[in-house]
C-alpha cells in the first residue's frame, strides 16, 4: 500500500505545499503508487484573499482541480472537523454531508486563518468584512444597493475599522467604488478607524509620508488613537465617545489561526499559530508538518518571523510539502528561510508604494507602486499553468524570490 500526505487547507501554503510534495516525489522518481497526496479542502479553487478588497470579488479565486490533476495529488471536498494524531488519521465532513475518516503518515496544516472578531456590540449583526470571498460579495451587494436608498450623508458614508494593510487598501479603494455607485459628482466618505495614534503604524515609518499623502489626496479620513466600542446600523461609537453616522461599516481587525491549530499542539502564539521547528515541524509531534497561518515560524537569523501574509505562505508551503515528503521518504530535510521580504500596499486612484526589506525602504510609489501591484495581485499569487513541468518548478522550496 501507498504511503499517504494530507494536506490540509487550499490556501496559498496548502497549494504550493502540493506542488513541492509532487515535485520531490518526481525528483525521486516516485509516484502515487509510493507515496499518495491528497489536499483536503471546502472547494476545488484558491481564493485570493489579497484581492478582496477590490470590486468584483466573486471573481477572485483560481481553479485546482486541472492544476492538481496534472502534477497527480488528489482532492477531497470537504472540511477537517478533527485531527487525531496519536492514530494519524483525521477525520472530514463532506460537502455532500458525508464523513470520512482519513488515514496518514505524514500531515502538513495549512487550515489558514480567519478575521479576529472580538466581541465588540454590534459588530456580528452590524459590520461587514472583507475577511472571505462570501463576506466581500455581502459587502459589494450591499455598495451596489446604496444608489437605491434615499440621499443622506450617512448613506454616503463608509468606516473602515482597522488601519493594518486590509483597512488601508479597502480605504483607499472605496472612493472611487462609492462613486461608481452614486454618481461621479456623489460626495462621499470614507472614515478609517484605528487604535493606532499614527497612519500605517503597522507599516512602520518609512512608507507612512506615502500613505498619508495618498489618504489626504482620496479624502479618507483618519480618525486614529481610538478604537471602536460599539457598531449599530446606523453608524458606530469610537471608544473616544465620539460618533459617527454611517450606512456602511467593515471590520478588519487582525487575524487568527485556524482552530484546528489546537488539535495538534497546545503550544500555541497569541495569533493562535503553533509553534514550528526550523524545518516546519510541529513542536512535540514527529509527523505533522504547518506552514502558512497557522505556523509562527523564523524566516531568516535576523530574527525575523514569517507574516500572516500570502508571500509567506507560498515560501513556507514549498518547504512544508517538500519536508513533508523528504521525511517520509528518508530525506534530509530543508530548515524554512525566506530572506527576501517586499511589501506592496494599494492606495486606490493615488498609486501604490512597494517596499522591500523588513525596515521597509520604500522602492517605488504612486503610477509605479501600481504597476508592480498590478503584476503581484495578476499573475505572481495565482498558482501555475496546470502543466506538469512548470506546475512542478513552481515548488521548489530553493527559489528566493517570487
Amino acid at each position: 500500500m501507498s504511503k499517504k500526505v494530507l494536506i490540509v487547507g487550499a490556501g496559498f501554503a496548502g497549494v504550493w505545499g502540493a506542488l513541492a510534495a509532487a515535485r520531490l516525489l518526481d525528483e525521486q522518481g516516485k509516484t502515487g503508487a509510493d507515496v499518495e497526496i491528497t489536499l483536503i479542502s471546502p472547494k476545488p479553487a484558491l481564493d485570493i484573499r489579497p484581492r478582496l478588497y477590490e470590486p468584483s470579488p466573486q471573481d477572485m479565486s483560481a481553479p485546482l482541480l486541472p492544476l492538481l490533476e496534472a502534477i497527480g495529488v488528489r482532492f477531497v471536498e470537504g472540511s477537517v472537523a478533527e485531527i487525531r494524531s496519536g492514530a494519524k488519521e483525521v477525520d472530514v465532513l463532506t460537502t455532500d454531508g458525508g464523513r470520512l475518516t482519513l488515514p496518514y503518515d505524514r500531515l502538513l496544516l495549512t487550515s489558514g486563518s480567519k478575521l479576529f472578531r472580538p466581541p465588540v456590540p454590534g459588530l456580528e449583526e452590524h459590520a461587514f468584512s472583507v475577511d472571505q470571498v462570501e463576506d466581500a460579495v455581502e459587502l459589494d451587494k450591499h455598495l451596489a444597493s446604496l444608489a437605491g436608498l434615499p440621499a443622506s450623508p450617512a448613506r454616503n458614508t463608509v468606516v473602515v475599522v482597522g488601519g493594518g494593510f486590509t483597512g488601508l487598501e479597502l480605504a483607499t479603494e472605496l472612493p472611487q467604488r462609492l462613486r461608481a455607485v452614486l454618481g461621479a459628482e456623489a460626495k462621499v466618505s470614507v472614515v478609517l478607524v484605528d487604535r493606532a495614534a499614527e497612519v500605517g503604524a503597522g507599516l512602520g515609518a518609512n512608507p507612512r509620508p506615502a500613505i498619508a499623502e495618498a489618504l489626504g489626496s482620496l479624502g479618507v479620513d483618519f480618525r486614529g488613537g481610538a478604537g471602536v466600542a460599539a457598531i449599530d446600523a446606523t453608524g458606530v461609537v469610537t471608544a473616544a465617545g465620539t460618533r459617527i453616522d454611517a450606512g456602511t461599516v467593515v471590520w478588519t481587525g487582525g487575524m487568527r489561526a485556524s482552530s484546528l491549530t489546537a488539535q495538534v499542539s497546545s503550544s500555541l502564539d497569541p495569533l493562535g499559530r503553533v509553534e514550528v521547528t526550523p524545518d516546519l515541524r510541529v513542536v512535540g509531534t514527529d509527523h505533522v508538518f504547518a506552514a502558512g497561518d497557522v505556523a509562527h515560524a523564523r524566516s531568516d537569523d535576523q530574527g525575523n518571523y514569517a507574516l500572516m501574509s500570502c508571500q509567506h505562505a507560498i515560501f513556507m508551503g514549498r518547504f512544508g510539502g517538500h519536508n513533508a515528503v523528504a521525511d517520509l521518504l528518508g530525506l534530509p530535510t530543508l530548515e524554512y528561510r525566506q530572506v527576501f521580504y517586499a511589501t506592496c500596499l494599494d492606495l486606490g486612484e493615488w498609486g501604490a508604494v512597494y517596499t522591500e526589506g523588513w525596515d521597509r525602504q520604500v522602492k517605488l510609489t504612486g503610477a509605479e507602486g501600481k504597476e508592480r501591484k498590478r503584476m503581484i495581485n495578476t499573475a505572481w499569487i495565482y498558482p501555475p499553468a496546470p502543466i506538469r513541468a512548470e506546475a512542478l518548478a513552481a515548488g521548489n522550496p530553493q527559489i528566493t524570490f517570487g
